[in-house]
């Protein structure tokens, strides 16, 4: 039987919807902070296609803004106290990995250790070839990006020779103020479920609370135990899609994901036709208010 815990609720940051505006951005995450949220979760796109020469195209195009998420969480850790900042995910093969742990670094070091990365290995193609990164071994060289992140976190020099990166007795400043950043991965693939087990700090699953996940949540569990660690010290973030979810559904989605042994849930109140950050932000607060006592219990 799987062990019920109490949630940490999250909230999306809304990219999506909330515009430029480094204000509303500001008052969005202060407000969140306010209303008693534990974390705030952002994704990870750096150029979205142009549609003109793709007809047809399915998925995130030129006229979506994506706050860029280092730089967005290093301002949020200015303007905040304690939300947790967690990519979710960070796109992390079509990224220089040296550099995705400085920054990740500076930002841990910035918010006082309050960051958390999940990692992903994304979709698009078009967006891997413009950064310079291969899109066809993104799984197997996010498992290294991995193991060398958490090296250069942790000592003072590194020298590391792996199939992708390399790295000649060289290290960071500064380092996070733990030795270390909590990873995760996201994505239900059985490859990734196998990451998450046997590399991972959690897995942050897209899906509703069925028998489905309550096998894959297993076989997580079941792949850190083959690697010898801890099941137990597994985190599992679900992501609770307010617009998909009838809202007379999402007491029983919180608590089917509390009951499957989810550490944290995150709301996303993109989708709903809000005007304002404003908007996302009172029903952010009211929507808390509601499930709290069901994540709690």
């Amino acid at each position: 039987m799987e062990q019920r815990r109490s949630l940490r609720l999250g909230a999306v940051f809304p990219h999506l919807e909330i515009g430029p505006d480094p204000g509303a951005v500001r008052d969005w995450a202060q407000a969140v902070e306010d209303a008693g949220f534990d974390h705030v979760s952002a994704f990870d796109h750096v150029l979205g296609v142009g549609t003109g020469s793709r007809p047809g195209w399915y998925g995130f195009t030129s006229e979506h803004l994506f706050h860029e998420v280092f730089v967005l969480f290093g301002y949020l850790a200015g303007v905040t106290r304690t939300l947790e900042l967690a990519t979710g995910v960070l796109v992390l093969p079509q990224r220089q990995t040296a550099l995705v742990a400085k920054q990740a670094a500076e930002v841990d070091v910035l918010s006082g250790g309050r960051l958390r990365l999940g990692v992903g290995v994304g979709w698009n193609k078009v967006e891997y070839d413009a950064l310079g990164a291969s899109f066809h071994d993104r799984g197997a060289r996010s498992a290294e990006q991995v193991q060398l992140l958490r090296r250069l976190w942790a000592e003072p020099t590194v020298t590391f020779e792996g199939r992708w990166d390399r790295v000649d007795d060289a290290g960071i400043l500064p380092r996070p103020p733990r030795g270390r950043i909590p990873v995760w991965f996201g994505g239900n693939a059985e490859p990734v479920l196998r990451r998450a087990g046997e590399l991972g700090d959690g897995w942050l699953p897209l899906r509703a609370p069925d028998e489905k996940a309550r096998a894959m949540v297993g076989r997580v569990r079941s792949y850190a135990l083959q690697a010898g660690r801890d099941p137990a010290e597994l985190g599992f973030e679900a992501r609770l899609e307010l617009s998909r979810v009838p809202e007379a559904k999402w007491p029983d989605f919180v608590a089917g994901w509390r009951d499957l042994g989810a550490t944290h849930l995150s709301l996303n109140t993109m989708g709903l036709g809000l005007a304002t950050a404003d908007e996302h932000a009172r029903l952010l607060r009211s929507t808390l208010e509601e499930l709290a006592p069901v994540a709690r219990e």
